[in-house]
């Protein structure tokens, strides 16, 4: 079928939204007639070649909407089932899915490759060129053809608009926070980087029963809203930061860092590391480029106090498991999902919608599609 999208063609140009053909179902696929994108900072690294992929690339990885078509074998989903994309597919049948480890499901291995988990071809063309879908989602665009592994069923009264974030940013950061971090009732934790990852680890830590939630962030708005949001405390700096966790901490310190910043480079891990307890953990979200190896890291702190250096990827947590848990949360009123949403956009617009997010303006913008989109 024909359809549209929003189209990176090489390291530094911006997103054109253009027409595309999409493929419809093969065995274990379904298409998905898409009502929301969230734009997620990772969609970004592609543009600026932190993310190495062949292009060119249909972006976007957060997504919801109703299955539309049904390939063959698909047993999980059938059509009008409301569905969440998940940026980390689990196939539950390889070794890590098996263990409980979905979120490091080995089909994760082909997200920036192009290439299908059915088949291995592409789903999408561009000029007749096969097309990345990013995480093998491609959510901007209003369809998409995907493996059912990448599919969470969730149920017909939670609004798609704002189910959308759940298959990254929120349960990326709140897990982050409550399952890699293993914040508990009384801890502190700190969260450096309050985009739309670092709001739900400030959430997930607040859920946890943490005593003080410290957020870490140079815009003031972002600090503003992490105030709303759960955090006790902000500050523009680490720097800022570090004689107020001494003192409310009573000289123990954080017991949980969380890394969440847009942009992650090697020497945030010290400082990062010297806010945090002895014993405690500090937690890298944020991605950084991959061709970056360097780290400033105090081997001897590391060993002495016995800290944790901790990398996550979807917080920790299968998507099968953290998107039912968290729509839960919500519907308790513990986890905050519409108010996420800063601002929202139509697809032709998606630059102006990253600029916002470079600027600092939003939490998370979500792409809306309406019916002059299908």
């Amino acid at each position: 079928m024909k359809t549209k999208a929003a189209v990176l063609h090489g390291v530094g140009e911006e997103w054109k939204v253009m027409e595309v053909d999409l493929g419809d179902p093969v065995e274990g696929e379904v298409q998905v007639r898409l009502t929301s994108s969230g734009m997620c900072h990772s969609d970004h690294h592609i543009r600026t070649g932190q993310s190495p992929v062949p292009f060119p690339v249909v972006g976007g990885h957060e997504g919801a909407g109703i299955v539309s078509k049904v390939g063959r074998g698909v047993t999980r989903l059938a059509e009008g089932d409301h569905v969440v994309t998940a940026f980390i597919p689990a196939c539950g049948v390889c070794k890590p899915c098996s263990m409980g480890l979905q979120n490091i499901c080995d089909e994760g291995a082909g997200l920036l490759t192009g290439l299908s988990i059915s088949d291995k071809t592409h789903r999408i063309t561009v000029g007749g060129v096969g097309a990345t879908q990013m995480c093998l989602l491609g959510t901007f665009s209003p369809y998409i053809t995907v493996n059912q592994a990448s599919l969470v069923k969730v149920e017909d009264d939670i609004p798609l608009r704002s189910a959308a974030l759940l298959g990254c940013g929120v349960a990326t950061g709140w897990g982050s926070a409550t399952a890699i971090g293993n914040a508990k009732v009384g801890d502190t934790v700190v969260v450096v980087g309050i985009g739309g990852v670092g709001i739900n680890s400030v959430q997930g830590a607040r859920a946890a029963g943490a005593r003080f939630v410290v957020a870490v962030d140079p815009v003031e708005f972002k600090r503003t809203e992490a105030l709303k949001f759960g955090a006790t405390h902000a500050f523009a700096s680490i720097e800022e930061a570090a004689a107020t966790i001494g003192e409310i901490t009573w000289g123990e310190m954080a017991n949980v860092t969380v890394l969440t910043v847009g942009e992650m480079t090697g020497d945030i891990i010290a400082p990062s590391m010297s806010i945090t307890a002895k014993g405690g953990t500090v937690v890298v979200v944020g991605m950084g480029d991959y061709a970056n190896t360097s780290v400033t890291l105090s081997l001897f702190e590391l060993t002495l106090l016995q800290k944790r250096l901790q990398g996550a990827i979807f917080g920790g947590v299968g998507p099968r498991t953290q998107i039912p848990a968290l729509l839960n949360h919500y519907r308790s009123g513990a986890l905050k999902l519409d108010e996420l949403i800063t601002r929202t956009y139509r697809l032709e617009d998606i630059n102006q919608g990253y600029d916002d997010m470079l600027d600092g303006k939003n939490l998370r913008g979500v792409i809306e599609y309406t019916d002059a989109d299908y």
